[in-house]
């Protein structure tokens, strides 16, 4: 059939005779979409028309309850699995620290996009805050577990609100009057343009990131035609955050964990030796668990279960189940 880029207009750099659409399904926040515009570009560069359908997942409606109350598995990709499940999308595209430990049977992850930088961020209007300073009264909003975690560790006299939905609601919400600043991912801010409002650059070996944090990640049903599958992965794919990824999902994975645990790994390749630095914090922040472990680039899911491994041994297993109980009440 003869398609014609989404830009439309028979002046699109982008048109093309094509065998095959791209179906690709997103969340409907302004990131999620920013994303998927992406992805979808380096598709049509590759010669493939995409469509895109978007929608809600029940992370997106339900934003006065926190993640952990939820339920942490599928949170923000379970009506986008369904969609591919029933052949109305062929890939799903995900942050990937959104992403469970361990998919659904019959979904498999085919391609992980070169990585942005993958630092948090304190994001605010008042660029003369100091997290630092225990003198002057801060109000820091944020979803995630981990980054409470940290905070009550590295920063315990500040006081921490609950702050979900999108980046553009938690940012209205700020200015509103709930926090003095936010928590968030550095990629969403850049990608979203809200660099200038960058207080502060959290370095990796205090605030360790999430696993996947940075990376987008391309879902697909296993049934998807092989032809189409790896015609898509050859175009997305970037090995070194593939290999990266698979030893960080690994840790995560042994450790049974998601969106509700203070979990965090982060695996960096050098030459063929990969870096895999992980752990876990109480949810208090008073305790946290850490390893560093290398090994090879050829055996990055090794790496990461031995890093769970070693967590788990080290006072790990005690740890999750008090968190898990904590969050049951």
């Amino acid at each position: 059939m003869i398609l014609i880029s989404p830009r439309g207009g028979n002046g699109s750099k982008y048109n093309f005779v094509e065998t095959h659409m791209i179906t690709i399904g997103t969340r409907k926040s302004k990131l999620a979409m920013w994303q998927t515009e992406m992805v979808a570009g380096s598709l049509h560069e590759h010669g493939m028309a995409t469509r895109i359908h978007s929608l809600e997942t029940i992370g997106d409606r339900i934003l006065d309850t926190s993640i952990a109350k939820i339920g942490s598995k599928g949170v923000f990709t379970a009506e986008l699995e369904e969609q591919l499940a029933g052949g109305a999308t062929d890939i799903a595209v995900h942050s990937a620290k959104d992403m469970q430990s361990q998919l659904p049977e019959g979904f498999v992850l085919i391609a992980f996009t070169a990585r942005e930088k993958v630092n948090d961020v304190l994001l605010g209007t008042d660029l003369s805050i100091d997290i630092a300073d225990a003198g002057r009264p801060l109000v820091v909003g944020t979803s995630s577990v981990r980054r409470r975690a940290f905070l009550r560790h590295f920063y315990p006299h500040v006081k921490i609100v609950e702050m979900r939905g999108n980046l553009q609601t938690r940012i209205r919400k700020m200015q509103e009057g709930h926090c003095d600043a936010l928590i968030l991912a550095y990629a969403g801010v850049t990608r979203m343009g809200y660099d200038r409002m960058i207080i502060k650059e959290f370095a990796t070996e205090q605030f360790v990131p999430p696993v996947g944090q940075g990376c987008i990640a391309i879902e697909a049903a296993s049934t998807l035609a092989p032809e189409k599958m790896a015609k898509i992965r050859r175009c997305l794919n970037n090995r070194t955050s593939e290999i990266c990824l698979l030893a960080e999902r690994a840790f995560l994975k042994k450790l049974d964990g998601g969106c509700s645990i203070p979990a965090f790994g982060y695996a960096v390749l050098e030459g063929d030796e990969l870096t895999l630095a992980a752990g876990l914090a109480s949810l208090d922040g008073t305790k946290i668990l850490r390893v560093t472990e290398k090994g090879s680039a050829e055996d990055p899911v090794e790496l990461g279960v031995r890093a769970g491994e070693k967590i788990l041994d080290g006072g790990g297993r005690q740890m999750l189940e008090e968190i898990r109980c904590a969050q049951a009440l």
